[in-house]
């Protein structure tokens, strides 16, 4: 590719639009929500309620960010009770049906590869055996309990059996 025909991308990466992209996926509930809204339209509550976990300020955060991005359309009906509806737009869908397909079939094909090679880095050389072996679960992430080694504080810790 010449430099005439290289798009605007290449002389402030910040400003490209595959930045723009990759924000979508910086926020934990963004794709949470969109999978979630993927079933349909739904309701705040009925959707909280499917996600779960979520508190309603994050959720109307995450709604107002989806919203701004025309992933998601807001659909009020004048009803009494007022009824609102969220659903995903076309654009939404296209990023359900596109991007978010493909890293959903990437984790299925790759995920155990994925957290061995996360368990390893953290020390856990005993992350690749096949046998079913119990894990300690802790609030920033889990480890081996035949290692001990652990990632972030041990508080919240709780045993999980794990199917390798």
């Amino acid at each position: 590719m010449t430099s005439a025909e290289e798009p605007p991308c290449y002389d402030l990466v910040a400003d490209c639009r595959l930045r723009a992209a990759t924000d979508l996926f910086a926020h934990t509930w963004d794709p949470v929500v969109l999978a979630a809204l993927r079933a349909g339209p739904r309701r705040r509550r009925t959707l909280r309620v499917s996600i779960g976990g979520i508190s309603d300020k994050v959720l109307t955060e995450t709604l107002h960010r989806l919203l701004g991005n025309g992933l998601v359309e807001r659909r009020a009906y004048a009803e009494a009770p007022p009824r609102v509806e969220y659903a995903l737009t076309a654009l939404g869908e296209s990023l359900m049906d596109g991007p978010m397909l493909a890293l959903g079939n990437w984790v299925l094909e790759h995920g155990e590869a994925l957290l061995e090679a996360q368990e390893a880095a953290a020390g856990n050389p005993a992350a690749a055996s096949d046998a079913c072996r119990t894990v300690k679960q802790t609030s920033t992430g889990r480890s081996c309990a035949a290692s001990g080694a652990w990632r972030g504080p041990r508080s919240g810790r709780r045993s999980v059996k794990c199917r390798r």
